[in-house]
Parts: C-alpha cells; structure tokens; sequence
C-alpha cells in the first residue's frame, strides 16, 4: 500500500467514524451534525477527487481543500466537547493526524515543483 491509499483509507475510516460518533450522539443540534459530517466526509472525498484532476495543480487544490475541511472538522469537534460534552479523544487525535499527513503531502508537492 502506497502513502496515497493509506491516506485516503484512513480518511474513509475517519469518515465512517464520524457517523458512528454522530449516531452515539443524536441530542447534539442537526446543524452542528451536519456541519461535522459535510466536513469529516469532505476531506477523504477531495482526496478521492484529486485522483481525477487533469493537472498538478488541480490534484494540488484538491489536497488543499481536503486540509482545510480537516481544520473544519477539528473546529466543529471542539465545539461539540466543549459546549455539549462529548469529548472523543481518539477522533480528535484522528483528524489531527490527517491534517499534518496532508500538509505533508502538499508540502512535497511544492517541493517537488519548485526543484524543477
């Protein structure tokens, strides 16, 4: 298995775990809920799409997009430990990983273009 896949397998996990989560935990408001699952399934779906993408730099804005729904995430996690409770170490630990993991890669990718 190459970095890529297991990127996106274990944003796929980190997804399915989010619904998991939100289903243990139906007395949080709708809007939060839906604001948690367009992001948490938001990042491994750009890095799906960035598979599709006809150039480096489209491929690029896909990953940027998946890191900046991984920040999404992390805000609205915080947001329902602190204002409801629901603290979920194990989640949060989970995005944070994701998020340094992207980062990673558009870092080399920069890289990489500017070596050129």
């Amino acid at each position: 298995m190459n970095k890529k896949e297991n990127l996106q397998d274990r944003a796929y996990a980190f997804s399915l775990r989010i619904i998991k989560f939100l289903n243990e935990h139906r007395n949080i408001p709708l809007s939060v809920r839906d604001q948690l699952l367009r992001s948490a399934t938001s990042i491994g779906a750009n890095l799906i799409e960035a598979r599709g993408s006809g150039s480096k730099k489209e491929f690029a804005r896909f990953f940027q997009i998946s890191l900046k729904s991984a920040n999404e995430t992390e805000y609205w996690l915080r947001l329902i430990s602190d204002g409801y409770g629901y603290k979920d170490n194990e989640i949060l630990n989970s995005v944070g990983e994701l998020s340094k993991m992207i980062a990673a890669s558009l870092i080399t990718m920069r890289n990489n273009d500017n070596s050129k």
